[in-house]
This record gives C-alpha cells, structure tokens and sequence, in this order.
C-alpha cells in the first residue's frame, strides 16, 4: 500500500487516525526524529491539547525547521486540529509562542456569554458563500456534511481576509461566531475538525487528501435546506461493560444501577447480558450514534494494568467505529499486580493509545472536589482531572456524575443548593437538592450536583455526563430540571444521561434544556428503538442532527 508519514508529537488518540488512514487504502510510518522529515513524501501532523504546549515541544525536538522546508518543497502536508492551529501567527491560548506563520492571522477563544466551551460535537466545514451553494468538494468537503469538533480556540473568519493570501476556506458556525473550519492552498490543507472521528465524511476528506484530490466535483448539488449550519444535536449510545458470572465481558443494563435480572428463579439473578461490546458499538455507529460511551461498571481485577480487558475492546472497536470513544472505570491512581504504583494519567494514556478519545472520571472526581473546596478552593495540580487534563487538553476529561434527589420542606432545612420542584416528594415536599454519589449509587456524601460541578470545571473538567439516579432505568424521560439547573452554574458542555426510552424523550431534552448532548440506553439494546430512528424524529421536530453516510 502506498505510505504516508505520521508525526506524532503529542499527546493524544493517533489510533484512530492509523486505523482511518489504513481503511482508505495507505499504511503508515512514523516520524520519529526530525531527520525523518525530509525521507516522507506526503506527512501528516494530528494535535489535540494545548497550542503553546505543542508549538514548544514541536521547536524543542527540532521539528519546526524540518515541516517548514517539507511545505516550501510543495509536497502535501495535512494538519488536523492543533496541526491546523500551528499554520497560524499565534494564539490567545499563549500569546508568547509562536506558530508557523503561513497564514496571517491570530486564533482567540469562544466566547461563552451564549454557549458551552470547548465547542465539542458536529459541525459544518462548509466552502460557500453569501448563500450560494457550492457543486465543488475541497478534498472531499461537502457542504451537507458534518465534520466533529472539539476546541476552545478558533481563527475567526473575515470574509475575503485569507482568501487574499491565496488560502481557499471552508467554515463553521458556533453560536453568532463563524470560524475557520478547514485551509487548503497549493500543497498544504488543514482541518479544524477531525475527520479520523467524522465518519464516513471524514474518511472521505483523508482519501481525498492521500489521493492529491484538491478539487472534484460533488455526485450531486444539494438542496440550501440540507447545508444548514451549526452544531448539530448529539445523540450518544452508551454501553455500561461488566464482567458476567462466567467472567465474559457483557454490555447490560441496570435499574437503578442494579444490572441482575429481577427474575431470581429462572435466571438465578444473574448479570443482564445485552450483547458484546464490540459488536453493539459498530452497530450504533452504523445506525448513526454521533459518539460511542463505553462504562466500565466493575473493576477488572487480578489482571496486569496493561492487560486491561477494556484495553482490547478498544483497539477493536476504534478498527470499525470512526466517531468519538468515551472510556470510563478506573481511571485513578492505582497499584499493579507487580506492586507498581500507576498514576491516573498513566492510566488515561493507555486508553488514548488504544483508540479512546476522552476518559470518564467518576467517584474520585468527587473525592477531588470534596478536598478542593476543604483546601479553600485551592487547585494543587496533582488530582486525575488536573493532570489528564494539562496534558491533553480539557476536552478530554469528562466527569461522570450519578446524583439523586433528596426532599426537603424548605430551602433553609438544608445548607445545600436547592431548586423548587415540579415533581414534589413523598411527602408532598416542594423541594429538593441533588446529593452526589459514590461507588456506583451505593454511597451518598454530603455534598451536591452544583459543588461537585463547579469544583471540576475549575480544575479542568471539558464536559459533564449528568446522570440521574432517580431516573435510571425507568424509561419515563430526562430530569429537565437537574439538567436546567446544573447548565445555569457552568460553561462547560452537558450530556444528559437517565431515562430515555423514546425518541420524544430526546426532543422533549433538546427543546426544553440547554443540554449540549443526550444519550440513551437501554431502549437501544432492548431493540425498541434504533439511534436513527431517534435522529429521524428529531429532525422531524425541526432539531439539527447529522446525516448517516454510507462509507465510501
């Protein structure tokens, strides 16, 4: 197969990306030191994380000099999300460093007065303009396509001001912001998005990278109404992963946490076995699912950290499934079966090398934010949320949080943060506050859901998974008020979790909270309704989803 070079310099899941250059048809070899530049004829550099940080790594092992004699030799060069950030002047991210240059202008952050940040999710990378739409692909680009997202900083697009440097410009809408999705010009193209996570329409932009073609024209021109812009709504399938009785790996699915057959006699009380994990990710990817959640609900005990079960599923499943992986359980310092201490961080490289993209933290980020607030709200830089983060960017921590509600008669009964409920206690009480739990729902604290989120999101958190002890497994629709509530108190993205079981619970989340995401379940393994059906109602309803594409 023909060879494309790969630098990768940084931190981040470049799994994905081998898997995605490989299905379309190359192979990869690595660069790993700067004289390696020069032997490759089309190279590739993916980035995720923090622009200062990797424009200095890139300069302190000697790279910056190398790239730039590879782009002014005109052989193709692709850069994918901070890969596409290094062409630029420099960054808000860190003033002091410098990028490449190539293209004159300053990437600055989201504003958040109107809007979560990062912008995590699926959006445009459109070449249009004033209306108009384009019957041309830009390395495979098409205007109904969705392209998936995830950063803080942007290069703001002025209409004309690239293009007359010689840049051709393809670009998204966040909110009111319209930026700078992709740049192509001569040899060069570069991606905000990336594709390795974008499905087909992903692949397609690295084939037509791979394969020098800039330029065709598209099978058809679409319709104005199918190149809306803007993030579309996310519908995430998530697979709670355990060990059953007879120590197989099994998707299933809990009632209030408890994953045992109710039926004790026929079944033993045995763990509900819904499926293979591997196996039931491909078929929510091919079904549509804009991200797949992986739970590790049980700890993979007695076993060599890097012998992980959860480790394998990964490496299969980023093979086959070319959008998001979200990896959560035992992400946490811990001791090895040799007695070597491993960091939480250590822990988090493993799933990113073996396809994850962002890891899930859970009972300890509570135990983290619990200490925060005893230290006077004083970061140390030590926690698992703190040192995944710097190094990967916040984009790739998400805090799993499993509150439930506690009732009280009034807001003064309680020093914790209340709301005044629609749906009143046992009691007839009109309120309620939302404790934090551990350790799976068995243990509550004395702690609340706005704590704990505000506590994270100061030490680097990228998004919540907001779940719903309450709601779990009861099929009777999303906690709107937890999810109104816990949006009002942080910028950060939500995925609302608990109590799908129909595609009206999806709208009923989408047009009555600001939530960023939704994800379902149960109602997915059951079979009772598929992720595109779900999207189809939405769309009818008038939500913004993405369109499944057949692979190319």
């Amino acid at each position: 197969m023909p060879t494309v070079h790969l630098l990768d310099y940084v931190a981040g899941n470049v799994r994905s990306l081998v898997n995605a250059i490989e299905k379309v048809g190359y192979t990869v070899e690595w660069v790993k030191l700067p004289a390696d530049v020069p032997s490759a004829e089309k190279l590739i550099i993916p980035g995720v994380g923090h622009f200062g940080h990797c424009l200095t790594q890139l300069d302190k092992a000697g790279y910056i000099e190398p790239i730039r004699a590879h782009i002014e030799a005109g052989k193709p060069f692709m850069g994918i999300c901070v890969g596409l950030q290094a062409l630029f002047e420099g960054s808000e991210e860190d003033p002091e460093v410098k990028g490449l240059g190539l293209i004159p202008a300053r990437l600055k952050k989201f504003q958040d007065e109107d809007k979560s940040v990062p912008h995590i999710g699926w959006n445009n990378a459109n070449t249009s303009r004033t209306g108009e739409v384009t019957d041309e692909s830009l390395y495979g680009l098409r205007p109904s396509s969705k392209y998936y997202y995830v950063h803080s900083y942007a290069a703001p697009y002025t209409d004309g001001e690239l293009e007359k440097a010689g840049w051709t410009v393809a670009t998204a809408r966040y909110g009111n912001e319209e930026f700078v999705g992709a740049v192509a010009r001569d040899n060069v193209f570069a991606t905000q998005f990336h594709p390795e996570k974008s499905g087909a329409a992903g692949l397609r932009v690295i084939k037509a990278f791979l394969d020098g073609t800039k330029s065709q024209k598209l099978p058809e021109k679409p319709p104005a109404s199918a190149t809306k812009e803007g993030l579309t709504r996310r519908v995430i399938a998530c697979l709670d992963v355990r060990t059953n009785d007879q120590g197989d790996l099994v998707v299933t699915k809990g009632d209030q946490y408890d994953v045992r057959e109710k039926d004790g006699v026929s079944t033993g009380g045995a763990v509900r076995n819904l499926g293979k994990p591997v196996d039931m990710a491909k078929k929510y990817y091919e079904q549509g699912a804009d991200e797949v959640t992986f739970l590790n609900i049980t700890s993979f005990r007695n076993c060599p950290v890097a012998d992980t079960p959860m480790l394998e599923i990964l490496r299969r499943t980023s093979e086959t499934v070319f959008v998001p992986l979200t990896i959560g359980g035992g992400i946490r310092d811990t001791v090895d079966t040799d007695g070597t201490k491993i960091s939480a961080l250590d822990i988090a490289t493993m799933y990113f090398k073996s396809g994850a993209d962002k890891v899930s933290i859970g009972s300890d980020a509570v135990t983290a934010a619990e200490e925060y607030y005893a230290r006077g709200k004083k970061l140390t830089g030590a926690t698992a949320i703190e040192t995944i983060s710097a190094a990967y960017g916040n984009q790739a921590v998400v805090i799993s949080v499993d509150p439930r509600r506690v009732y009280v008669h009034s807001p003064s009964s309680t020093p914790h943060h209340t709301i005044r409920t629609k749906t009143p206690g046992p009691n007839g009480e009109e309120y309620c506050w939302y404790q934090c739990t551990i350790k799976g729902g068995r243990e509550g604290r004395d702690f609340d859901v706005r704590q704990l989120v505000t506590a994270v999101e100061a030490m680097g958190a990228g998004e919540i998974l907001l779940n719903c002890i309450d709601k779990d497994g009861t099929n009777s629709g999303f906690d709107l008020e937890l999810i109104n509530d816990v949006k009002e108190a942080i910028k950060i993205p939500v995925i609302a979790s608990s109590g799908a079981g129909n595609p009206g619970h999806f709208n009923e989340v989408f047009a009555q909270t600001r939530t960023d995401a939704a994800l379902g379940a149960g109602m997915f393994h059951r079979g009772e309704y598929t992720v595109k059906q779900v999207k189809e109602y939405l769309q009818e309803k008038g939500q913004l989803v993405r369109q499944f594409e057949e692979a190319i």
